[in-house]
């Protein structure tokens, strides 16, 4: 079986980009389950979406280049788009590659703020969805396993993730590097999902007093508000409040922009050209690029805080060398757990023709020893078993051995051609 990831991130492709080929939440049954029906009954999948990549992980019985082309054709169908206009923008592993680069984004080496913790929620997530829907397999389940456990040990054994930076405290340390005091300012979340409370309360601990959730639902406003003593709002209220807020930090699913440069220019007014700073967290994005031309207003999307993550990276660079080898040793053992997963074939077939073998000579012999007690017919037969246990002791230890990659097909072929009458396809 091949394991590959095909997909795009923050560091291959633009915001434009990831806007148009974001999927909902809501869509993530239905995508994986029509993926899986264009694959093999035996394969998974796993689709990894958040706000800085979408990446589809496949294990498949097929060449890495076939499943390419595959996961290229479905991108077509699912965005509606060519392919010319977003395959340069993509990144294509295999195997070992693919296995590798998805342990380093879940000790979060690939993320936009290097250290942060979101994105092992986030994986979980995946692999709770696909296999919810029934579309992952064995060897997929264990690699996502396995990578969160490698993601949980990197953070646990070195500290990347000192001062729990996040992208939504980026943001907020963004705020502070351009307002200086925010003490007596005022702020505005919109949407009540797991980046909006983050970005509140981080604001709280930078000395906001006073702040506003805003959702579409107000009870799930008021949920977040209540617990930073804040001011719960229903969403369409948002333009009749706008004028209050110095910050507003947006993180919505909306598929539209909610906020026009329209809206600003009035609020600007009405603020006496107060200045505001805006944060775009939101893929696709909550407000129109155009409310930046608007005076007085500062607008940052996620683009904008690639750059602080990058001066982040550097702080944190002393830590990646000791993550790598975290890394690269829970990457071995998968590799050693999937390497022998492809020799059990090979293992069971060796052990059934041997036991055929002793079965047919054990009831030749039992045949001619008619008449001797049946405590002796057991002996022998024990007898029987044991022997051909040990004959194939040392040949199994061997199919069993740590080989290189690019010997275990060699491997594999010897092991049928001595031990084996049959051969058997490649696993």
């Amino acid at each position: 079986m091949t394991i590959t990831v095909t997909g795009f991130s923050h560091h291959t492709s633009p915001l434009a980009l990831r806007e148009r080929m974001s999927l909902a939440q809501e869509k993530l049954t239905d995508t994986l389950a029509n993926f899986h029906n264009c694959m093999s009954a035996d394969s998974g999948v796993i689709i990894l979406a958040t706000c800085n990549r979408f990446e589809i992980y496949v294990c498949a019985p097929d060449e890495p280049d076939v499943i390419y082309s595959q996961v290229v054709s479905f991108l077509e169908r699912l965005h509606q788009m060519e392919s010319s206009e977003f395959s340069s923008f993509l990144y294509h592993y295999a195997d070992t590659d693919a296995s590798r680069h998805l342990f380093r984004v879940a000790s979060s080496l690939d993320s936009m703020v290097v250290g942060e913790n979101e994105i092992m929620g986030q994986i979980q997530r995946a692999y709770d969805a696909a296999s919810d829907v029934g579309v992952t397999n064995r060897v997929l389940g264990v690699l996502f396993q396995r990578a969160l456990k490698c993601g949980k040990r990197v953070r646990t054994n070195t500290r990347i993730s000192a001062g729990k930076v996040s992208v939504a405290s980026v943001a907020v340390d963004l705020a502070a590097s351009v307002l200086h005091d925010l003490t007596d300012k005022t702020a505005m979340i919109v949407g009540s999902g797991k980046i909006s409370e983050q970005a509140l309360k981080n604001l709280v601990e930078r000395g906001i007093k006073r702040v506003m959730v805003l959702n579409r639902t107000v009870c799930r406003a008021r949920a977040l508000a209540e617990s930073y003593r804040g001011e719960a709002l229903i969403l369409d209220a948002l333009p009749c409040h706008l004028h209050r807020a110095d910050i507003v930090i947006s993180s919505t699913g909306a598929p539209e922009f909610i906020l026009h440069a329209s809206d600003f220019e009035r609020a600007i007014k009405r603020r006496g050209h107060a200045p505001m700073f805006l944060i775009d967290l939101a893929v696709p994005r909550d407000i129109e690029r155009e409310a930046s031309k608007v005076n007085n207003v500062y607008c940052y999307d996620l683009d904008d805080l690639q750059r602080g993550a990058e001066c982040n990276l550097r702080k944190r660079e002393s830590e990646i060398a000791a993550c790598e080898v975290i890394i690269d040793k829970e990457l071995k053992s998968f590799l050693d757990w999937h390497r022998r997963l492809r020799m059990e074939p090979v293992i069971v077939h060796i052990k059934k023709h041997y036991d055929e073998i002793r079965e047919q000579e054990l009831h030749r012999t039992l045949k001619k020893l008619n008449g001797v007690p049946n405590e002796v017919r057991d002996e022998v037969e024990h007898l029987s078993q044991r022997i051909v246990n040990m004959l194939l002791r040392q040949p199994i230890a061997c199919v069993k051995s740590d080989v290189a990659e690019e010997n275990q097909d060699a491997l594999m072929y010897l092991a049928q051609r001595m031990f084996c009458p049959q051969g058997l396809e490649r696993q």
